[in-house]
């Protein structure tokens, strides 16, 4: 049973990555970027000659590992699920460097027997060379058979509200059936993303995309909509994950521009399910 008091509170992970060039560049070409290679726009992302560093990066460094497996959490994570996802920038992320990444449980909230558990989840993304706090990242994972241990039942934050109203932008981006497999070589390595038998245990046809991954490309489609490939235009980034979505089919992301604001959704183009639910970025002017 899960111990409230011993997780709440707790640095889970603290950890330096060195990160280099080349590995600014292998996260932008697992979203896509250079699909097209005379674009200019894309390619200032995946050639190292001015090269840019995409605002998602912050979700990749520093990440701590599925800690919940850890046997001192006493958390069933067979059963973990991947709920939400949310980044802010501090400070634009050089393309290059070493930060510190240090991750913390904000907090659990008890939804009862049956039900699981939602744990609140953040990462501070700190530059080593002067301290500056670069990025945040905060995660929601759902424990789908830990609920019923007697902790708080809320507050939960309130879900981001698309309109309710046909979209001002429509961005379709193919993916690329190999498209889990280069995109783990960012450092996310669950085998259910490359494994198909592990896939099929977990109930799936195939091994499925990476949440992140999948965000990520919708990021792609924004940048291209939105903010003309200019990611410093990007402060910040949520969305709610709400179901699988496959290599080598294409999201639709469908967005709505108010001010300085995008609110979005995306499906998988090809089943006509939607993915990815309660999207909002905001925009720097």
């Amino acid at each position: 049973m899960i111990d409230y008091k011993l997780i709440v509170g707790k640095t889970v992970d603290t950890r330096e990555v060195t990160y280099r060039t080349e590995d600014s560049i292998l996260y932008a070409l697992s979203l896509g970027f250079g699909a097209d290679p005379c674009d200019k726009q894309q390619l200032r992302y995946v050639y190292e000659d001015g090269i840019e560093t995409l605002p998602g990066l912050s979700m990749v460094l520093g990440y701590p590992g599925f800690w919940l497996k850890d046997p001192q959490y006493q958390v069933q994570w067979q059963k973990c699920l991947h709920a939400e996802e949310h980044f802010v920038i501090h400070h634009p992320m050089p393309p290059a460097g070493t930060i510190r990444g240090v991750t913390v449980v904000d907090n659990i909230v008890d939804r009862g027997p049956d039900k699981g558990a939602f744990f609140y989840i953040r990462k501070d993304v700190i530059s080593e060379a002067d301290g500056i706090k670069i990025a945040t990242v905060y995660s929601t994972t759902l424990a789908r058979g830990d609920g019923g241990f007697g902790g708080p039942t809320g507050p939960r934050p309130d879900p981001v509200e698309v309109p309710n109203r046909k979209p001002d932008l429509v961005c379709d981006i193919p993916t690329l059936p190999q498209q889990a497999l280069i995109y783990r070589l960012c450092g996310d390595f669950n085998p259910l993303h490359a494994d198909p038998e592990v896939a099929k245990f977990a109930g799936f046809e195939r091994p499925i995309l990476h949440g992140r991954c999948t965000m990520g490309i919708a990021q792609h489609a924004i940048l291209k909509t939105c903010c003309n490939y200019e990611s410093r235009r990007m402060k910040s980034m949520r969305v709610r994950f709400s179901a699988p979505f496959l290599p080598g089919e294409t999201l639709r992301t469908e967005i709505w521009r108010e001010g300085l604001r995008a609110y979005f959704t995306a499906s998988s183009l090809d089943r006509g399910v939607q993915v990815l639910g309660n999207g909002l970025v905001e925009l720097n002017g």
